[in-house]
């Protein structure tokens, strides 16, 4: 059983939600990521998305998009992220790690390179914005060859045809955006994020997450009510960009742990 899977298996029997949050490899610092990632499992992280920074994230909103343009000036690329696992994974080999980014970076290092090196360092799923189902199969196949769960997007625009198409290739989790527009946003739709995931569960067995526009516990606990996961990610970004070295660690800490108590709360 997959690490991903695992995790789900453990957190359905316990009657709880995943938290998955996500922060940007190399932002504030590349000597910050392995230890913001340590902290946000001791906060209560159940599965770490790692960002692979990239100069035109076109599914992000203006935070994210300034963490990948900090990363970027910091030097860091898919190896570095790569390493930034191997270390992490020294001290904590338990918690799921997804790689989220865009095809670009993944095609210059080469499809089969890059499920080999992320395979050796730990990486557990991962998650290409800009490749969906129908153009990614030469990714999708050595993924599949080097035990890599490929997570897909689903929109409130997904068609019946695309949720099965997902479906059909998806492994992990299926991870379905709440929104139309690019994250950061706060307009969520909570009656139509409830209308749709049980269409994406008609068609699937994994378990769904749902990212963009959550923004604080309130949000959180209201979404863990209805999905099997909550993403969160801009915010934590805007946390970073408003700490500083000495304790960007702790407040990033102290976030994920008011969401994780607002989670835990939920009346099942």
């Amino acid at each position: 059983m997959s690490r991903i899977a695992a995790t789900f298996s453990k957190l359905q029997e316990q009657r709880r939600k995943a938290l998955i949050p996500f922060v940007t490899s190399g932002d504030p610092s590349p000597e910050l990521t392995v230890p913001l990632m340590h902290a946000m499992v001791t906060a209560g992280a159940d599965i770490i998305e790692l960002g692979i920074p990239f100069s035109d994230p076109m599914a992000d909103g203006p935070a994210i998009q300034r963490s990948s343009e900090r990363a970027i000036r910091n030097g860091v690329g898919v190896r570095n992220v790569l390493g930034y696992i191997t270390q992490f994974r020294k001290t904590d080999a338990v918690t799921p790690v997804v790689l989220m980014g865009y095809a670009n970076p993944i095609e210059h290092m080469g499809y089969e390179s890059f499920a080999k090196a992320a395979l050796v360092a730990g990486v557990d799923g991962v998650l290409v914005v800009d490749y969906p189902p129908e153009e990614g199969g030469d990714l999708f196949k050595y993924l599949a060859a080097h035990q890599l769960d490929p997570i897909f997007l689903l929109a409130p625009t997904s068609s019946d045809a695309r949720i099965a198409a997902v479906a059909k290739l998806a492994r992990g989790y299926v991870y379905y955006v709440s929104l139309r527009g690019v994250t950061g946003a706060s307009n969520i739709d909570l009656t139509q994020v409830a209308e749709k995931i049980p269409k994406i569960k008609s068609a699937t067995k994994l378990p769904v997450g749902v990212g963009f526009g959550i923004r604080d516990a309130v949000t959180a606990k209201s979404v863990a009510r209805i999905a099997d996961a909550v993403v969160i990610g801009s915010r934590i970004i805007e946390e970073i960009e408003n700490s500083n070295a000495g304790n960007v660690l702790d407040n990033v800490a102290t976030l994920l742990s008011g969401i994780r108590a607002a989670m835990d709360a939920y009346d099942s």
